[in-house]
């Protein structure tokens, strides 16, 4: 992959990772924890878990783009 082609990429993964981000946040596992397990569409320690998770590639991404950016 050449170089273009990588920030390219790079980018656009930083986008998709914001927007499904976004969509975490907006969630309220929160709230879902405080109705009963049988009411659960999902279970909120998942959802907490899939937040963190999203946040730790957003922030890999960050840092290789960085990375890129430097050695430039």
């Amino acid at each position: 992959m050449s170089e273009p082609d990588n920030t390219e990429f790079l980018h656009g993964l930083e986008i998709e990772v914001e927007a499904e981000l976004d969509i975490a946040e907006s969630s309220h596992f929160e709230d879902a924890a405080r109705t009963p397990v049988s009411e659960w569409q999902f279970d909120p320690t998942d959802a907490e878990r899939y937040e963190v998770n999203l946040r730790g590639l957003l922030g890999a991404v960050e840092a290789v783009e960085d990375g890129e950016r430097g050695h430039r």
